[in-house]
């Protein structure tokens, strides 16, 4: 997983939450010119003309760290307790159940096995899923990502002390769970560099021989030379290279953007090494692919999947790469074997099964004798025995059974009345009714549409806070597309830094709702847009809302003293994050519900729901339940009856903190569980 940026993006024609990560790729490397990247694939082309063909398929595993960790008991197995099964080991049962038949000699995994690398509950979910493979006698590559690894340092911070050569390589779990004797026991096993975390195979498919090359999180000097060794002692294989993080994914959602890592990498091992023509690698969230040309004057394909911050945690998506020697194409299908084992009763339309969006579903050309002349002049298609594309065979076995659920579709609002009202609504503001682009200046009432709990903007430089101005919120005209509500407010030049420039709006000390707990259930939702100029450094933890007070003076509180009762926050991966104390007396600890990475300068509307018997807490961020939510959460504590809420600002040991930055539009408080048909994005009945 990476550690900047994000996006939410269409996939297959349905939003679902997928992250982009704008960081770490801009800029030289300091490795002298690149060249050139050529022309982007075209899309699939159409099925050629031949009864036959000689063809073979890679079965490739992206980032699989959140179906580790929450198939575990310590995070509720929030899986098999929803769908009766669970993404990882539906993942490897199937290439075993169609390894045969479709033709796939070999599976590759991109790394971050698990999310955490101290929870051995963890790694076995990991251990059972890839046995399953074992025991099928299929083989596979793996390595370790950066969630894998003790000390996962950024290579922008440290190239050097964050690699293979700086590791306690005894205490690695990686190297405990996944080592080189197990390793061995792969029938296409080559070899394992001295660390133990490089790993190299053959496999052999249609009268030919592949090389998988897969380089662990940050690899050493030595580990790169180890890697050429291995390359000149099998001077006739094309290499497919295998690295947790080398291609990155632009903040659009689907342009390549290079890596400073990567950028080495193919200074170091890719450029001359004419036998390495694709790359494949996780970490940043989403798709992409880069044609690049090497040092002989031919491609090399770079292509990044990771489908983690998708629904449900990647809901089970994966790769398939059917190499068509005959017609002289590598195709690319983007499916989940997971989605249609689902109950019914279970599946929306974040439920994709086969995703055909250009960037998932795609035609490589490439004619594997000329590319491979060079080093390997005998290279040639075996006996043409496959009838059909093995990627329409495996899109049917997908589908067979399974039909995409149809997806609501949601209109705008036809006025500023068009949405639910709804009782037990404790407040709901509407950030409207100034003149477009001019101040709301503090001491400005914000009408609450209950008339109960008004909000004002804040007086300048209260706290700590320095360097405010009248001109830090502005109304705009600008809103998400289902708000009713025909404007927003603007949070300007936003700075968590000391001294922290913020401005903010609050309730009056003597609001009702600043005593209320929601035991009983409640929906809080806002829609938001983070500003596009937002950084980590400047604007993490920034609240969209939050309550005075500190939880340590809460009885009981076990935590972060320093800490509000309530955190309804966008974190420093930019996650949506609510947190918050519950209220019954000696409540031991906050509980937290996290989003996937949203991208910015993109309205998302969020909404929090806790069920008033089993006091579960479910987030949505445009629909989509996420994967990270709270069980057993009952209210909101309050540390007092004037502990006031704050809308566009936080607080942190009693001082002001953690300003948003960007659009706010609506804010509602429901004390009772709504059904998205209640919610603000759904329209009016009658």
């Amino acid at each position: 997983m990476l550690k900047l940026g994000a996006s939410l993006l269409t996939v297959g024609g349905s939003s679902a939450l997928i992250a982009a990560c704008g960081g770490g790729g801009g800029g030289s490397a300091g490795f002298g010119p690149l060249p050139a990247p050529a022309p982007a694939p075209n899309p699939p082309a159409p099925e050629p003309a031949v009864s036959k063909r000689s063809s073979f398929a890679l079965a490739v595993m992206p980032d699989t760290q959140f179906y580790a960790r929450y198939a575990t008991a310590a995070e509720s197995d929030q899986y098999d307790k929803r769908f009766g099964s669970a993404p990882f080991a539906a993942q490897t049962k199937w290439i075993a159940a169609n390894a045969k038949a479709l033709h796939i000699p070999f599976t590759i995994h991109l790394g971050d096995v698990v999310d955490q690398v101290g929870k051995p509950d963890q790694w076995k979910v990991a251990d059972a899923a890839m046995k399953v493979l074992e025991d099928a006698k299929l083989p596979y590559s793996v390595l370790a990502g950066n969630h894998d690894v003790l000390n996962d340092v950024d290579y922008g911070v440290d190239p050097v002390n964050g690699t293979d050569a700086a590791r306690n390589l005894a205490a690695e779990p990686y190297l405990q769970w996944f080592g080189t004797e197990r390793a061995k026991k792969q029938a296409t096993f080559g070899a394992r560099d001295t660390s133990g975390f490089h790993e190299y195979h053959v496999f052999e498919a249609q009268g030919q021989k592949f090389m998988v090359l897969s380089l662990s999180w940050r690899v050493s000097d030595a580990g790169i030379a180890w890697a050429r060794q291995v390359i000149a002692k099998n001077p006739t294989l094309p290499v497919i290279l295998v690295n947790h993080q080398l291609l990155n994914i632009a903040p659009d959602g689907t342009s390549p953007l290079e890596t400073d890592y990567g950028k080495m990498l193919w200074e170091k091992l890719i450029r001359d090494n004419d036998q390495i023509f694709m790359t494949l690698n996780g970490h940043h969230h989403g798709a992409a692919h880069l044609t690049k040309t090497n040092d002989f004057g031919h491609k090399v394909e770079e292509m990044v999947v990771d489908y983690q911050m998708a629904y449900q945690g990647g809901n089970g998506l994966m790769r398939l790469y059917e190499f068509d020697l005959t017609n002289k194409q590598i195709k690319v299908l983007s499916f989940s074997p997971w989605v249609p084992q689902k109950p019914a009763a279970t599946l929306n339309a974040f439920d994709q099964a086969v995703l055909t969006t250009p960037n998932e579903a795609f035609t490589i050309e490439m004619d594997f004798a000329q590319r491979f002349a060079g080093f390997n002049k005998g290279f040639a298609a075996g006996e043409a025995t496959v009838e059909q594309s093995l990627v329409e065979q495996a899109k049917a076995l997908i589908l067979a059974n399974y039909k995409d659920p149809e997806a609501t579709v949601q209109r705008p609002a036809a006025d500023a009345e068009d949405y639910p009202k709804v009782a037990n609504t404790l407040a709901h503001w509407r950030f409207i009714g100034g003149t477009v682009n001019q101040p709301v200046l503090p001491g400005t009432v914000i009408a609450d549409v209950t008339g109960t709990n008004p909000l004002r903007r804040d007086a300048l430089n209260q706290s700590v806070i320095r360097n405010a101005a009248d001109s830090d919120i502005i109304w705009t005209d600008d809103r998400h597309r289902l708000s009713a509500a025909p404007g927003s407010v603007r949070f300007l030049n936003t700075n968590r830094n000391e001294p922290p420039r913020m401005s903010y709006f609050l309730t009056d000390a003597a609001a009702p709702i600043n005593a209320h707990t929601l035991d009983q259930g409640y929906t809080v939702e806002a829609f938001v847009k983070i500003d596009k100029a937002w950084t980590s450094d400047n604007h993490k933890w920034m609240n969209i809302m939050t309550r005075d007070g500190l939880s340590g003076k809460l009885p009981g509180f076990l935590g972060d003293a320093e800490a509000p009762p309530m955190l309804f926050a966008i974190s420093s991966l930019r996650e949506v994050q609510w947190e918050v104390v519950p209220s019954p007396a000696g409540t031991p600890r906050a509980k937290t519900n996290w989003s996937g990475e949203v991208i910015a300068d993109r309205w998302v509307h969020i909404a929090i729901v806790n069920d008033p018997v089993s006091h579960d807490t479910t987030m949505y961020v445009e629909g989509a339940p996420v994967l990270r939510n709270a069980a057993a959460a009952q209210g909101l504590a309050s540390v007092s009856a004037t502990s006031q809420w704050v809308v566009g600002g936080g607080s942190w040991n009693g001082a002001r903190a953690d300003g948003f930055f960007g659009h706010i539009g609506e804010v509602r408080v429901v004390a009772a569980a709504l059904a998205p048909s209640q919610w603000l994005t759904a329209r009016r009945v009658g």
